[in-house]
């Protein structure tokens, strides 16, 4: 899963990025306004940890640029912000939660998963395909009932695969979620992945369409 994290606190932005990305998130941090929405008119991601004080231009204000765009990315407002007025002002706006800081990364992680299943109409936090379970809440997949033993990049990819079960996901949807602006891809990667996860989940497991991307089913 892919985060951007728009916080311009320095040691809290990089507690918030290194606290997520032990779990496994792959999270783009910037600091101000202006860069959030670049960034966002570039990128899909799969949810925005947006900071309301920003220099330049405010969280409100990006929030409301993203939702007249159309934009449905799910949005945790993360502020010091308080007030009852403030958090119906975000939520009105269009945020999908608000967590007051000081917050723990644990609670985060939570709010994370939980908004990203109301986006895609699941209120479970367990996806089966065939004899493969995905526990969102554990970030653990298990085959034949027994642990997988995956990397955090072939989790994500399992993971993005089973959420869109049925519909086509392409290379580049993949590299999105699996990769942020500062990484490098060699040329291979994305094959490299598919090829762990078949040998590890079964040849039958991800369906390759050719030119087109990838797909899981879930009646395998």
């Amino acid at each position: 899963m892919r985060i951007l994290l728009v916080e311009d606190d320095f040691m809290l932005g990089e507690a918030v990025r290194d606290g997520l990305c032990q779990e496994g998130y792959v999270v783009d941090w910037v600091q101000d306004g202006g860069t959030a929405r670049a960034a966002l008119s570039t990128t899909a991601f799969s949810a925005l940890l947006l900071d309301l004080g920003l220099p330049g231009s405010d969280g409100l204000s990006v929030l409301r640029w993203l939702r007249q765009k159309g934009h449905t990315t799910p949005v945790v407002i993360v502020t010091a912000r308080d007030r009852v007025a403030d958090r119906i002002a975000g939520l009105d706006a269009g945020a999908d939660d608000y967590l007051i800081k000081p917050f723990d990364i644990d609670e985060l992680g939570a709010r994370l998963r939980a908004i990203t299943r109301r986006v895609v109409g699941r209120t479970e936090s367990t996806l089966t395909a065939g004899e493969v379970v995905l526990d969102m809440r554990q970030r653990l997949v298990t085959f034949h009932g027994q642990p997988t033993g995956l990397t955090a990049r072939e989790y994500a990819v399992v993971e993005l695969l089973m959420r869109r079960a049925g519909g086509l996901v392409t290379r580049a949807e993949i590299e999105e979620e699996l990769y942020g602006f500062e990484d490098e891809i060699a040329s291979n990667a994305i094959e490299v992945h598919i090829h762990n996860l078949r040998r590890k989940l079964g040849p039958r497991f991800i369906t390759n369409l050719k030119g087109r991307g990838y797909r899981v089913d879930n009646d395998r």
